[in-house]
């Protein structure tokens, strides 16, 4: 979640009137503030949560590994000023994902215990969370449940057309192998699925980018599913 004023929900009009408490809160729980290198995985999936952590700016990458070994990216953030651990910090679970850092970055550790304490004096606070998270919680879902009920090569098209209307939560990544991962797939098969999109004339492979070359028959393509 962002520790910013949301933009959407029920409630947006109460974050931009109290904004500034909610971020004097939060960084009144920071216990220590450090760098961290490139593949630095901030949390890990399978451990408990004991601290959040903010991390003001920077990429990282979200993502799930399988006990039969396979992996689903969530895809790539461009944080400002963002909170991670705010989920297993309510209910306690561990940590269902990596977050991993892409690039040297500065985190900021939240002390769970004072958290806890700042929100039981600061009650309605909790409520700003209760928004972040179910926000975040039905943009998650929403990728995960497309990626279940969707070909492959629509889920493609799906992210090249939103990614091009900048509308989506999270980003892709570079290289092919991780994409493939994005589509919960392998690098064989996603090739493949971006060649039959090559072959219906909407998109153009070209070295490590992708290029749209028919926006409104990608466009058709995207909503007559």
């Amino acid at each position: 979640m962002q520790l910013q004023a949301i933009q959407k929900g029920r409630f947006t009009y109460l974050w931009e009137d109290n904004h500034s408490l909610i971020e004097q809160v939060i960084l009144s729980c920071i216990k220590d503030r450090k760098i961290v290198d490139e593949g630095h995985k901030l949390l890990v999936q399978g451990e408990a949560v004991s601290s959040l952590y903010l991390v003001e700016s920077g990429r990282v990458s979200m993502g799930v590994t399988a006990r039969n070994g396979r992996v689903f990216q969530l895809g790539t953030l461009e944080c400002e000023s963002q909170l991670f651990g705010e989920m297993e910090f309510f209910t306690g679970y561990t940590c269902q994902m990596d977050i991993i850092a892409l690039e040297a970055i500065e985190i900021a550790v939240i002390d769970g215990v004072l958290l806890q304490q700042a929100l039981q004096l600061h009650p309605h606070l909790s409520l700003f969370f209760a928004s972040a998270i179910a926000i975040d919680y039905q943009d998650t879902v929403e990728i995960f449940t497309r990626r279940m009920l969707y070909p492959i090569a629509y889920n493609i098209a799906y992210d090249i057309y939103h990614q091009h209307l900048n509308d989506l939560p999270v980003d892709g990544f570079g290289k092919h192998y991780l994409e493939a991962e994005r589509f919960g797939t392998s690098d064989r098969v996603y090739r493949r699925a971006v060649k039959e999109l090559e072959n219906l004339g909407l998109i153009s492979k070209q070295r490590h980018t992708i290029k749209i070359e028919n926006l409104d028959a990608l466009k058709k393509y995207v909503e007559q599913e």
